[in-house]
């Protein structure tokens, strides 16, 4: 899918910057993006919780943060890490507008770019040299004796957890209407084919390529015989029951979106009607991502 431009309504082109302002230094490149943009005639706008930590110079305009935030802009454009990746995606989806990511982080498992490429970044940005992508999401609903309690969404995944440290959570899996298991656990993860290098990793769910549908069902410290990594269809309803004789639990969103979750609930997570769309700006290969973030050995034998 190509480039699509966007603008503030009088052809002017905008960009919703959004930065991980911890850091001075992360500030100081957004100035130095800012800049490069403002140059190329390209307006930028950030979020009213941000705009206190950054510099006058960087934005054009605040706008409040909400789900209009990123409405009639071209991308979203992120400087931070995953973390701040996800809370722009949060701001992106609604909008159905790319979002673009250069790792100022760790990892940074889900940016185009890392730092050291800033300039060539933003110059592909202006000149709309870039490609647009969808990645699967989940659509999240946690009902109490069928009156809905929660209801939202994943781009990473969707995770059902136990309230307290001393506790255990049991709960009843199943998919499409049809009990699977039950068991003790620390909780259960329901996650993208996007969300199998997260969370879902470090539980021990498989890492899935981000063209394949499905969605990765991972128990986390289970107490059972069965309680292996599940992967279903797209169009699979997977169902978490939470024993109403036991205790509270905690449903969380790409470690965004929380929600108090009382015993005998039932969250229910299926493949998202809205997908997030991603700006890429090379032809690349996801095993040549994974081997490169996870720093994975590949010369082995045949490098003797």
């Amino acid at each position: 899918m190509s480039a699509q431009s966007g603008g503030s309504g009088d052809g002017q082109r905008e960009v919703l910057l959004v930065v991980h302002t911890g850091r001075v230094e992360n500030r100081r490149v957004a100035e130095k993006v800012a800049g490069w943009f403002a140059g190329a005639g390209v307006a930028l706008r950030v979020v009213d919780d941000e705009a206190p930590d950054l510099d006058p110079s960087c934005y054009a305009r605040v706008v409040p943060l909400g789900p209009a935030a990123a409405e009639g802009v071209e991308l979203v454009f992120v400087l931070g890490g995953d973390g701040t990746f996800l809370r722009a995606a949060e701001l992106a989806h609604p909008a159905g507008v790319p979002v673009l990511g250069v790792n100022l982080g760790r990892i940074g498992f889900l940016a185009e770019a890392e730092s050291d490429a800033l300039a060539d970044v933003v110059q592909r940005v202006i000149e709309q040299r870039y490609q647009v992508e969808e990645r699967m999401t989940v659509d999240v609903t946690a009902t109490v004796g069928g009156r809905v309690v929660a209801s939202t969404w994943a781009l990473n995944e969707a995770s059902v957890e136990k309230s307290s440290r001393e506790r255990i959570l049991d709960v009843l899996i199943e998919v499409d209407g049809r009990s699977v298991s039950s068991f003790g656990c620390d909780g259960v993860l329901c996650a993208t084919p996007t969300g199998s290098t997260a969370y879902a990793y470090s539980a021990g769910g498989p890492i899935v390529w981000p063209d394949v549908r499905a969605m990765l069902v991972v128990p986390s410290n289970a107490h059972a015989m069965f309680s292996r990594p599940m992967v279903v269809g797209p169009h699979s309803t997977v169902a978490i029951e939470v024993d109403p004789e036991g205790h509270e639990a905690v449903l969380c969103c790409d470690g965004r979106r929380t929600v108090e979750i009382p015993p005998g609930a039932r969250i229910e997570v299926r493949g998202g009607r809205t997908p997030v769309r991603l700006v890429r700006l090379v032809e690349g290969h996801f095993t040549d991502r994974l081997v490169d973030k996870f720093d994975l050995p590949v010369h082995g034998w045949r490098s003797r």
